[in-house]
């Protein structure tokens, strides 16, 4: 696949691009980053960093980890030039969310909150206990990430309320977000009664898992024309 990784010299983007040239199912050929980047329109292992969505003209597909605004810009660009995407960027508003959707009524898509096989494994664990605890325990989550992360709380923790709430009567009281240091990525979920507590969570010990869980998400998408998908139907969970 011609691969373009959009936020390339991000901590993220680099990641991506790293292990996609390790792969040999994937070539790297476009970058982007934001025009006011100090490595805009430079030359990087080869590849000129470019600022513009057409640049994605004749890749195969888009992975997509920035904010909101490029998101939505790159969007518009793979709809006009037939390109497929990955998009884990997180706090979209529900417009944005909406225009991912119809996109996708073009364009195959897989977006979701966090790329990682371990969190989407969570999401799943999640749901099975919301269905199987009574209704007397009631359910809170912590979650924290480095200090430059902007949205709190975090898109993951986001998605794994809407999970828990979607399976069964149980509500999420608190949402606790931490935001300190370097933290790549702590989740949280606890179930408590007058008897009992169950936890479940996940710590992230580095950003390979969200890079190599969206190539995994790329790879899905090869043989898909268009339509909207998550990681769970990348994983088939």
């Amino acid at each position: 696949m011609k691969l373009a990784v959009s936020g390339c010299r991000g901590r993220m983007g680099q990641r991506i691009v790293a292990l996609a040239r390790d792969d040999k199912d994937f070539q790297v050929t476009t970058t982007l980053e934001r025009p006011d980047h100090p490595q805009a329109g430079s030359t990087v292992d080869g590849i000129t960093v470019s600022t513009g969505p057409d640049a994605l003209a004749g890749c195969d597909c888009l992975i997509e980890f920035t904010s909101p605004q490029a998101t939505l810009a790159n969007l518009e660009a793979c709809v006009r030039h037939g390109v497929k995407m990955v998009i884990g960027t997180t706090g979209l508003e529900p417009a944005q969310v909406e225009a991912i959707r119809k996109a996708s009524e073009k364009i195959p898509i897989v977006f979701s909150s966090n790329m990682s096989i371990g969190v989407n494994i969570l999401f799943k664990l999640a749901e099975m206990l919301s269905k199987m605890a009574p209704a007397d325990y009631t359910v809170n989550m912590t979650e924290a990430h480095h200090i430059h992360k902007k949205d709190a709380p975090s898109g993951t923790a986001k998605t794994l309320r809407d999970v828990i709430e979607k399976a069964s009567s149980h509500k999420v009281e608190k949402i606790d977000a931490v935001r300190e240091g370097e933290i790549i990525g702590d989740h949280k979920v606890v179930f408590e009664s007058g008897q009992d507590r169950i936890v479940i969570e996940h710590h992230a010990k580095n950003r390979d898992i969200f890079a190599q869980g969206s190539l995994v998400a790329a790879k899905f998408l090869q043989k898909k024309s268009k339509g909207l998908y998550h990681m769970t139907d990348v994983l088939g969970l």
